[in-house]
């Protein structure tokens, strides 16, 4: 081997390390129909990393699967009520999203959330409102409250829709009765109780996947939905309304975060710093008509979907963001719940 061909192989070997460490794969773990494929294929052009996605279809799915000690996920996507209780049974790698370079994107406001005071181990996805969307060409009752959806009218049986997460459904529910979050008052579940059953011979299905498909296809009149899918299934079908209920609506922010053990924890950093980019992170709210907490990024949106009345709340709403429960609520809902499905 001559000098010049050892110069070369030396370059070749130096270089070899910085060539791994662009590429490799990131395993995401998201809810379903809940990631933007344009956005996906922007950040594997930029950085070489391969991505791959599996699904849940609530909250509480992804914390029993994690919990049980799967393996393989690199970043996986939560909701804000969820965040403290992955941190507090040592589920999420503390990653300091605080230090990155693009965290100065985040407005000020969602920079420390309660979920995670001191931003050390989320970063945000989006955020938005739950509530329903009912088809106005069928029902012509008031569409300003949450009675419309727990205590329907007759012409709804068996045509109404509710998540098949129990917090959802039951966070909702104590918005229209008044009520605390985290209930644990006994009469207060009593009447919680009292109200989903009474609703249940109107209730087609509890599922959160398929919310769209199913209203847009007629299945499901009314449906307990999030902003963004009310905003898709309206694009379909015009004449369902999302309704923003006097006694106010439940807000959620979906959070980013690295499961404990994660085969590539610098590849997962990457991406959070990714999604912290205005441009980059309006790819996900197009795909999906959610708000973000990144300053500027709305300026990249379509009129359709930055103009819509899904993705503007009005400015008087009263939104709950429902927070953590501790373990005595968490057994009376699903207690609840376990009647409720049988």
């Amino acid at each position: 081997m001559n000098a010049w061909t050892k110069s070369l192989a030396g370059l070749l070997l130096a270089a070899m390390p910085q060539l791994a460490h662009a590429d490799g794969e990131l395993h995401i773990y998201n809810w379903t129909d809940y990631t933007s494929d344009e956005m996906v294929k922007k950040f594997e052009k930029e950085t070489g990393i391969k991505v791959t996605i599996d699904t849940y279809d609530s909250n509480e799915t992804a914390l029993a699967k994690i919990k049980s000690g799967a393996a393989g996920y690199d970043v996986m996507i939560i909701s804000n009520d969820f965040v403290p209780i992955f941190v507090k049974q040592g589920l999420f790698e503390k990653v300091d999203p605080g230090q990155m370079l693009n965290f100065k994107n985040v407005d000020p406001k969602w920079q420390k959330r309660p979920w995670d005071p001191k931003a050390e181990y989320t970063v945000p996805w989006v955020w938005g409102t739950t509530s329903f969307s009912v088809d106005t060409s069928v029902y012509k009752g008031p569409t300003d409250t949450l009675k419309t959806l727990f205590e329907p009218p007759a012409e709804m049986k068996g045509k109404v829709g509710m998540f098949g997460s129990p917090s959802e459904v039951m966070s909702l529910a104590l918005v229209y009765l008044g009520k605390k979050q985290c209930n644990e008052n006994p009469a207060d579940l009593k009447a919680l109780n009292a109200l989903l059953q009474a609703q249940k011979p109107f209730v087609k299905v509890y599922n959160s996947d398929g919310t769209v498909e199913r209203q847009v296809a007629g299945e499901t009149l009314m449906h307990e939905q999030w902003s963004g899918k009310a905003l898709a299934t309206r694009q379909q079908k015009p004449t369902f309304k999302y309704v923003y209920a006097k006694e106010g609506v439940i807000g959620w922010m979906d959070n980013v975060a690295v499961p404990k053990g994660a085969p590539d924890p610098e590849n997962a950093k990457k991406f959070l710093n990714f999604l912290m980019d205005p441009e980059n992170i309006a790819l996900q709210q197009k795909s999906t008509g959610y708000q973000s907490a990144i300053t500027g990024s709305n300026k990249f949106l379509p009129p359709e979907i930055g103009e819509s009345p899904e993705f503007n709340p009005p400015a008087d709403l009263k939104i709950t963001f429902a927070p953590a429960c501790e373990e005595k609520a968490t057994r009376a809902y699903d207690k609840i719940w376990t009647g409720l499905r049988q």
